[in-house]
């Protein structure tokens, strides 16, 4: 059995942690911590992880892990980090702490970073592909959930050098993308029957998808539009990209379609938690599931591609994806622990 533990437990995607380790055949969760309810019993905390029998315990109190997962925000994240890698522990990080490559990108973005000394040995987490690399890593780096969504709705077009520099990635989340934090801006009076734009002048997530496309196709200066919005539900997001073939790539008619159609579901012909769909999917589709559901499309009266992804935000856009990390680290089966159907309605 792997000796798994979680950091910040008590959080939306470390309680998602605990609720899908749960019922993992090969991992016994060996502890939790949680800064707010350090020596309250899990199930007492958090009432909906019942039977877990774990004590919340304060950061550095896990004991002989195999693995790591930290749920803390950045910063945070990485501190509490270092002692488990210098253990030798293999870590998941769901923060963003070491997603960028460039430290001089994530301090422009976030804060002066409490451990550099790691940002090269980070594996990007994006799984299905970065599979390899994250198969020898002993540290990854969870991708963001709108990166995540967005990266794989490009990520077969990009590879094959079908569009052009300029993406349009809009993006729709539910609340608890925004983590458990009280805020005015997801307070349920000014949320609920409400739609928002955010982060038009740079939201964190942007970085993250530029360095994801430059990696799938280096030879494309990527300009990237990304416009995240929050919405009035609690998990999910579906992201519509927009974006236009590069001259004589797919034709504007029923053949491109099928081409475009076919591009997709070969590329992602052996990926178990992805399917290409006939039509757009619904963030309910893929509710509390590790999917995600992609709809490639043509607009053939503007001449451009459109791509539809939708995937749950808290897992994968979160938990299931740092579990599906995890397994690779460790060999284990890809889909251990993680083969729930969504939940619908």
């Amino acid at each position: 059995m792997i000796r798994a533990g979680i950091i910040n437990v008590t959080g939306y995607a470390g309680m998602e942690l605990a609720r899908l380790l749960k019922f993992h055949p090969d991992v016994d969760l060996v502890g939790v911590t949680g800064r707010s309810a350090s020596g309250t019993e899990l199930e007492t905390f958090l009432p909906h992880l019942d039977g877990m029998n774990q004590l919340i315990k304060d950061e550095g109190e896990i004991e002989n892990p195999d693995v790591i997962f930290s749920a803390l925000p950045h910063k945070a994240s990485a501190e509490a980090c270092i002692g488990y890698l210098n253990q030798g522990v293999k870590v998941v990080d769901i923060s963003a702490d070491f997603r960028l490559d460039s430290l001089k990108e994530y301090e422009s973005w976030y804060v002066e970073h409490p451990a550099p000394e790691y940002m090269d040995q980070a594996v990007y987490g994006l799984t299905e592909l970065n599979r390899d690399k994250v198969s020898v890593s002993r540290l990854v780096a969870n991708p963001g959930c709108y990166p995540t969504g967005a990266l794989l709705g490009l990520a077969p077009l990009v590879s094959e050098t079908m569009i052009t520099k300029d993406v349009i990635v809009d993006s729709k989340s539910g609340v608890s993308g925004a983590g458990r934090s009280l805020g005015l801006n997801v307070h349920f009076s000014e949320a609920n029957e409400d739609v928002s734009a955010y982060g038009l002048q740079g939201h964190r997530h942007l970085p993250e998808i530029e360095q994801g496309l430059a990696e799938l196709n280096s030879s494309v200066d990527w300009a990237v539009t990304f416009t995240p919005h929050l919405i009035p539900m609690t998990r999910g997001i579906l992201s519509t990209i927009y974006t236009h073939p590069l001259d004589s790539a797919l034709p504007m008619n029923d053949g491109g379609q099928k081409q475009l159609t076919d591009l997709f579901k070969e590329f992602y012909r052996d990926e178990p938690f992805i399917r290409v769909t006939d039509a757009p999917p619904h963030t309910k589709q893929v509710a509390g599931s590790n999917m995600t559901q992609i709809h490639p499309t043509l607009d053939v009266r503007s001449g451009k591609i459109v791509v539809v992804t939708a995937i749950d935000n808290l897992v994968k856009g979160a938990a299931g994806q740092a579990i599906q990390n995890m397994n690779v680290m460790l060999d284990i089966k890809e889909t251990q622990g993680l083969m729930g159907l969504a939940l619908f309605p």
